[in-house]
């Protein structure tokens, strides 16, 4: 076993027994020990359908992304040369439920007990499931290899200290398996994480920024920071279709509305119009039509509705947000709408856009919801 320092805390005696029946099971099994306590997955909630999730901006260059994008706040994606195969939220209500989900799970791990204290590159190490840890940062290069049943878990804690990043370049991992999906491997880090010519396995959740530089990411990037993903490819595993859960068990309403949003910016002078119709049918879908119109760029998106939901509730539990969906001639939108009163003054409205060709989904508008104005939105009751 080749660079590799191994620090256990001191046990309680049940704990202590715990480890000695699973030295027996390691000596049975022919797998290396290390006491690491049983370890608790993450719920990560709505987050878990994001493959790439950051606070303020995430930026992506020549990259491929399966799985959601979105940030917490404003709506700084930025994407070159990028595919998408999934929905953008920047800054809606999706990314920010999705992004208060992620804060959660981050605090669970933050939380979690560490079993077994490591230093050195992991290269030549193989590790059964269970709770490790750094005290301060780690510099990872190499290949580890994680070995244990498919639905055994590993958690990697990085500056369990307080301070600490986690730092990869030319690293592998690997799951004797042979398993990339579902792989129930997570990474937390209490600064940033940076990968560079790694191929990479499991949810990053990152107390600072992340950046992806070449190689692959087979789970998520999950940062209270920015995301930057250049040259890398990134995809989270499962595929998601609506409804999204959790989105609150309220039936879906019929919307309406018209009227105009600034773009390219919630500030801009720039304008587009829009007016909708979209309501559930009789048969658990939707029915409708929206006419978009961008007269800055001049794209215009004319098409019927598929699908509606309330995804996010007031107080008194009246629908706040409703998303709905369809396709037009190009490909697919995605509109969220909020109705703030009979005047429209606040209405809000948010549009993403995508064109799909040779079964890959690309986003060419991304305009976050924003205050309308010479319109109105309704939810009808």
């Amino acid at each position: 076993m080749k660079n590799l320092m191994v620090r256990t805390r001191p046990f309680t005696m049940l704990t202590s027994r715990l480890v000695v029946m699973v030295l027996f099971a390691a000596l049975l099994s022919g797998a290396p020990f290390h006491a690491a306590l049983a370890p608790t997955a993450p719920d990560l909630g709505t987050a878990a359908r994001f493959a790439v999730l950051g606070g303020p901006a995430v930026t992506l260059t020549d990259a491929t992304v399966k799985g959601d994008v979105g940030v917490n706040t404003g709506t700084a994606v930025t994407l070159t040369r990028s595919t998408i195969l999934g929905t953008i939220h920047a800054g809606d209500a999706v990314a920010q439920q999705a992004y208060s989900d992620f804060l959660d799970a981050y605090a669970a791990l933050a939380a979690e007990p560490c079993g077994t204290y490591l230093t050195g590159t992991l290269d030549g190490v193989t590790l059964p499931p269970g709770v490790y840890c750094f005290d301060a940062a780690a510099v990872l290069t190499g290949q580890l290899t994680l070995d244990g049943p498919s639905d055994g878990i590993w958690i990697f804690k990085i500056g369990t200290s307080g301070t600490g990043a986690l730092t990869a370049t030319n690293f592998s991992v690997v799951m004797s398996s042979g398993e990339t999906c579902n792989n129930n491997v997570y990474w937390w880090t209490a600064e940033a994480a940076t990968l560079t010519d790694s191929v990479f396995i499991g949810s990053i959740l990152s107390g600072a920024a992340i950046t992806v530089t070449r190689g692959s990411l087979d789970g998520q990037a999950l940062a209270k920071a920015a995301v930057t993903l250049t040259g890398a490819n990134v995809a989270v595993c499962g595929t998601f279709e609506p409804p999204f859960p959790p989105f609150p068990p309220v039936p879906a309403i019929k919307v309406t509305g018209g009227g105009q949003i600034p773009v390219p910016y919630p500030y801009s002078k720039g304008r587009a119009t829009f007016g909708f119709n979209a309501q559930p049918d009789k048969k658990d879908g939707a029915k409708g039509n929206l006419n978009y119109v961008n007269h800055v760029t001049g794209l215009h998106v004319n098409g019927a509705v598929t699908s509606i939901y309330v995804i996010a509730v007031n107080p008194d539990g009246s629908p706040k947000t409703v998303l709905f969906s369809g396709t037009w001639e190009g490909g697919s939108f995605f509109v969220t709408v909020e109705d703030h009163g009979e005047r429209g003054s606040d209405d809000q409205f948010g549009i993403t856009v995508t064109t799909a060709t040779d079964e890959l989904i690309e986003v060419i508008e991304v305009m976050s919801q924003r205050v309308i104005s010479n319109g109105n939105i309704q939810f009808h009751k």
